[in-house]
């Protein structure tokens, strides 16, 4: 749909409903106002900003362009989702590291096999979603370790003393977490098509691509997320949780406390 636009005006008709959302949270004293002004202010520059940059680094093809965004993607997710495991030694170097190689691994596979092409218009959307998934599942990983960790204190210290190495002692937890950075996305995959139309396929329904195709899109996108969230949650859960013992394979107490 070439014709399809949306116009200043459209866009500030649709602002209503954010106003709206604004007079409900002051009525009811929600006391959420605030972080919407926030959000919708840092949304606006930064789409706007992130827009001018893509139209610029598409119109250029450079790989070298396409290799830098994909890089500031990539430290941006592992960043952020190495701050949601404040408290976690190394958190930001384990999440940046399992982003980067989950990463990395997904979309050459994906170009290897030639669902998409090495070109800006292609490599920055999906590197994009690849990587945010990957952070949101590993802050949820690290939410979680840390939490029960803390929960299972006395749990850990006894079996220690009976002998257990770390990894024995620490296992379920592990599977805890990693059970939690990858349940919304099999939550989310479950409705797929039944409750929701995701992003991919209705984008590329609204370009008049045909459903059928934007289907098969669309399903290889779930095998991606599937792929790229456990992977994630694996690695930066393996890596993580050895930062809750110190060097004599003692648990760390003040990481709990």
């Amino acid at each position: 749909m070439s014709d399809l636009t949306v116009s200043n005006g459209t866009l500030a008709l649709a602002f209503i409903l954010v106003l709206i959302a604004l007079y409900i949270g002051y009525q009811e004293k929600l006391k959420f106002n605030k972080e919407i002004l926030i959000g919708v202010v840092r949304a606006i520059v930064q789409l706007a900003i992130v827009g001018y940059v893509l139209k610029f680094v598409i119109h250029a093809n450079e790989i070298w362009l396409t290799l830098a965004c994909f890089a500031i993607i990539v430290i941006n997710a592992g960043w952020n989702a190495g701050k949601r495991g404040n408290g976690i030694p190394k958190a930001i170097p384990i999440s940046l590291f399992a982003i980067a190689v989950d990463t990395i691994t997904t979309v050459a596979i994906l170009v290897a096999t030639g669902s998409i092409k090495f070109i800006p218009a292609q490599i920055v959307p999906f590197t994009g979603m690849v990587a945010s998934n990957i952070m949101v599942a590993i802050g949820l990983c690290f939410r979680n370790m840390k939490q029960t960790f803390a929960d299972r204190h006395q749990q850990i210290l006894e079996k220690l003393a009976l002998g257990a190495n770390i990894k024995l002692a620490s296992i379920d937890i592990l599977r805890e977490s990693i059970r939690s950075g990858v349940q919304p996305t099999i939550d989310s995959i479950k409705t797929m098509g039944l409750v929701s139309l995701p992003g991919m396929m209705s984008g590329l329904i609204f370009a008049g691509v045909d459903p059928v195709k934007a289907i098969k899109y669309q399903i290889m996108i779930c095998f991606m997320l599937l792929e790229s969230t456990s992977l994630g949650s694996i690695i930066s859960c393996y890596l993580a949780y050895k930062q809750f013992y110190n060097q004599q394979k003692q648990l760390n107490d003040e990481l709990i406390s």
